[in-house]
């Protein structure tokens, strides 16, 4: 259950930070609106699978997942740069993710 509830917490930090881009410098109100739920969302539930997940590991996948998205949604939503070197660091950033899952050594 906890590494559901990181999922949940890594999208809803995802909304956040897309919401971010459309608030115009949070000029704009409903994006606006959008990023302070999503953002403190997010950090709720982490807050939740903290209580049952490492700190280091559960930050890490967090960020880590919500960084490769952010990046992914980025250039499709918004139409930017895709490069050799872009494509790989994402690759490692989700092979990471994926070997700090494995190593929590936990049922997910």
């Amino acid at each position: 259950m906890p590494w559901l509830l990181l999922s949940v917490a890594i999208v809803t930090e995802v909304i956040g930070t897309m919401a971010l881009k459309m608030s115009n410098g949070l000029t704009v109100l409903v994006p606006s609106l959008v990023v302070a739920a999503g953002y403190g969302t997010s950090f709720w539930i982490l807050a939740i699978v903290l209580k049952s997940l490492d700190v280091g590991t559960a930050y890490a996948v967090w960020s880590g997942a919500g960084t490769a998205l952010v990046a992914i949604i980025g250039m499709v939503l918004f139409k930017e740069p895709m490069s050799a070197m872009k494509a790989v660091c994402i690759g490692l950033i989700v092979l990471g993710v994926v070997g700090l899952h494995m190593a929590e050594g936990k049922a997910a």
